[in-house]
């Protein structure tokens, strides 16, 4: 059974995507939360705000994982 380029090419951008989301997010997330420990020391009613905020970044994953699924799709 031989694989084309394309076929390892599609491959490699789906953990390409993956990646680059799970990068972003972990970036995202380390400042966020640096920032929120930093917000809940002085105000502690925040706490709800800040747990929404570390939640958003991690779309960006979704999102890698959805786009790499769909790239791994066209090599099936």
């Amino acid at each position: 059974m031989a694989i084309d380029i394309g076929t390892g090419l599609i491959a490699v951008g789906a953990g390409i995507a993956v990646l680059g989301g799970a990068l972003g997010t972990a970036y995202a997330q380390g400042n966020i939360g640096a920032a929120g420990m930093g917000l809940l020391a002085e105000r502690e009613s925040a706490f709800g705000t800040v747990i929404i905020l570390l939640a958003l970044p991690e779309t960006i994953v979704l999102l890698g994982f959805i786009i790499g699924f769909l790239l791994l799709g066209k090599i099936a």
